[in-house]
């Protein structure tokens, strides 16, 4: 079955419709698909030439930002595709994502209309570099979290584990613009993945809003840990189906590995392996200053032995 046939599955007593293959991985028993990397953390965001650059240092895959700014989205080009599917080849990299991050960022899908098309271009660009999800980010600008006069969020909930305000109309309007985009998605066979500084209950709740399939969480370890949330249950919670990507980075520090973070990259692994997670780790992080092949190669060498050692 391609990606694109559609099939209906109940996961967990719940029944999900028009699922493309690439969405249930949860099913083929295999561990994480490999490691990648963040192209702005390669060396610049939508960059072509920077591919060799992942290759020498053992990557097997990058996230491919589909532009910066409205006057500069080079995956619209055929012939910036072309050349990176030539160097893919080449130097045995695939792109597992395409990543509409920093411009969402900057001009966000909540409030600005011509958002979407960048949504869209990530979207065609995925597809044309055989990418089975995109990343829409909503951070900075962006963001869909209440804040106070002070400036710090504002809790939901009490206990062990965060939870925060959400501003209301934000996430009316995504959920909007989402049902909108949906079936182009569902046309190219790309998923569509939320990565915000929302809790996993909350990026459900809209999930379920939007209704399809084609939106799943691409899951952030590090931010995640960052906002206070119980990340392992969290992963647990969203489970293999509703995940499309991970990235993987710590929290105080550009290494992976170490003592200096503060996530639980075991229990984290843990969690990822109880559901059967079988996509791309993609790191997020570009090592300390003027030493990225030495801290890349190292992160590369503790997530294999972390996240994908077979048990």
């Amino acid at each position: 079955m391609d990606r694109r046939s559609f099939i209906q599955k109940s996961i967990g007593g719940v029944i999900l419709a028009s699922v493309p293959s690439s969405a249930l991985y949860a099913f083929s028993g295999k561990g994480p698909e490999g490691i990648g990397i963040c192209d702005w953390n390669l060396g610049r965001s939508a960059d072509p030439t920077y591919i060799p650059r992942a290759a020498g240092v053992g990557l097997e895959a990058v996230q491919v930002s589909v532009g910066t700014a409205p006057d500069n989205i080079p995956l619209r080009e055929s012939s910036v595709r072309k050349r990176y599917m030539e160097l893919g080849k080449q130097h045995n990299i695939v792109y597992c994502s395409v990543a509409a991050g920093g411009i969402l960022n900057q001009i966000p899908l909540a409030t600005e209309p011509q958002s979407a098309v960048y949504v869209i271009d990530a979207l065609e660009a995925a597809k044309a570099l055989g990418s089975s999800n995109i990343l829409t980010a909503f951070f900075g600008n962006g963001d869909l979290l209440k804040k106070d006069d002070s400036g710090d969020y504002i809790l939901k909930s009490e206990g062990k584990f965060a939870e925060y305000q959400w501003k209301e109309k934000d996430i009316e309007r995504v959920i909007a613009v989402m049902k909108q985009i949906v079936p182009r998605a569902e046309d190219l066979g790309v998923i569509i993945g939320l990565e915000n500084s929302l809790s996993a209950s909350q990026n459900l709740q809209i999930i379920d809003e939007i209704g399809s399939p084609m939106v799943q969480i691409y899951y952030d370890i590090g931010n995640s840990t960052n906002f206070g949330y119980d990340v392992p249950g969290e992963i647990r919670k969203i489970g293999n189906h509703r995940m499309c990507e991970v990235h993987i980075k710590n929290i105080g520090s550009r290494l992976i590995f170490g003592d200096e973070g503060e996530v639980d990259m075991e229990v984290c692994a843990d969690a990822l392996q109880d559901i059967g997670y079988n996509k791309w780790l993609v790191l997020e992080t570009s090592g300390r200053p003027n030493r990225f092949e030495e801290d890349t190669k190292a992160n590369i060498d503790f997530v294999r032995s972390t996240f994908m050692a077979t048990t």
